[in-house]
This record gives structure tokens, sequence and C-alpha cells, in this order.
């Protein structure tokens, strides 16, 4: 399925965010791959709010910022219900991305690091010098083994067919390999951090 994102979002985004809750709630499995954002599931408000206020701009589309925003905060319940496993893979560059201020990405960097200690999620990031099995594509979300949805700059594509799936499977364990977790990702963050932070300073000294 290929659904345009004028058409979903013609009346806002709240509408498409809000449908998205059902496959969150009966998914057990999910696997993220994203090579230059943090996903939405691990976003703070603040860092949907920059995300989601950009893609209203840009489409055109009815603002219902607010809304939208809260019905995706909603969706990271499924973070701390049920019997499910979250294995999210990171490229360094979603860490590096600026997104908001300076204290959007501070903010969102310490979520990233309370969240790591949550059991059923694990968090890898693939070093941007890291050896590589197999090479950064468009970011794409398994649900279970039933279903692949990928964002592309106009449209939402929905992979159901089992052959296909699998395929992405098997990417998403090449992507794995490929990621450092624990401490190594934890270094990752704090390194990101530093940066905003030096560049906040930078800022201040040019602009006091």
């Amino acid at each position: 399925m290929y659904v345009e994102w004028r058409r979903q979002t013609r009346a806002g985004l709240k509408r498409p965010q809000k449908a998205k809750i059902p496959v969150y709630g009966r998914t057990k499995l999910f696997r993220i791959y994203e090579p230059a954002l943090i996903p939405g599931l691990l976003q703070t408000a603040e860092y949907a709010t920059a995300v989601m206020k950009h893609f209203i701009a840009f489409h055109d589309i009815p603002d219902d910022l607010d809304q939208a925003v809260a019905v995706r905060l909603e969706r990271q319940r499924v973070l701390y219900s049920g019997d499910r496993r979250f294995l999210i893979v990171l490229e360094q560059q979603a860490l590096r991305t600026r997104v908001g201020d300076s204290e959007t990405m501070a903010g969102q960097f310490d979520r990233l690091m309370t969240l790591m200690s949550l059991h059923r999620l694990s968090l890898g990031i693939i070093p941007s010098s890291a050896e590589r099995h197999t090479w950064p594509s468009a970011g794409f979300w398994i649900f279970d083994d039933a279903l692949v949805q990928v964002e592309t700059v106009t449209a939402e594509l929905s992979v159901t067919q089992h052959r296909e799936v699998a395929v992405y499977a098997q990417r998403f364990g090449l992507l794995q390999r490929s990621a450092v977790y624990g401490q190594d990702a934890r270094a990752l963050i704090a390194e990101a951090l530093a940066e905003v932070a030096t560049t906040s300073l930078s800022n201040l000294a040019q602009h006091p």
C-alpha cells in the first residue's frame, strides 16, 4: 500500500498519528531503523514538536501541532506495557541531526540514556566509522513479521507480503551487526551531547 502524505494529512497530523495506535497495541516485536532522526517512540515532546512543525510547514497542511504531539506521546505508552520488545538501530547521524535548539537536543539525549535502561529495549548505534555489513538506507519499522512501514518524502509505504518483510528483517539483522551497544552506545550519545554544549557556548560567545 502506498498512501501519499497529502491524502493522509489533509485534516492535519493528529488523525494519521492516531491511526497507528492499533498496530502499536497488537505488536509484540518492534524492529526500528532510523538513519537521520530519533524515532517517534523515543522522542521528547520538544523534539517531536520541532519535527512535526517542520512537516506541517513543508507539506502545507492544517496546523494541529499540539494535538498531534499529544497523540505521539500517548503512543509511547507501549514502551512500558504488555509483553513487548523493542530493537532499535540508529545511524550516528541521527544523533547529529540538529532538531530544535540546544536544550531540545540535550533533553532528547537525556531521554535516550534513560530509555536504554529498559530491559525490553535494545538501542544500537552505528558509528559513522563502523565496518559495514550493509549500507544505510531509508528508515523502516518492522511490526512483528506482519508489516513494514517506510516513510518517503511524499508518502508512506506499507509492506505486508511475507517475502518482502523477510528481506527487511534480514537487512535489519545486518544493521544490528554494524551497531554498538551498552557503554559504547552511551559514549556516542555523550559525545553528541558534548558537541551540542560546545556549539551552544560558542553561539553565546558570538552573541552575548
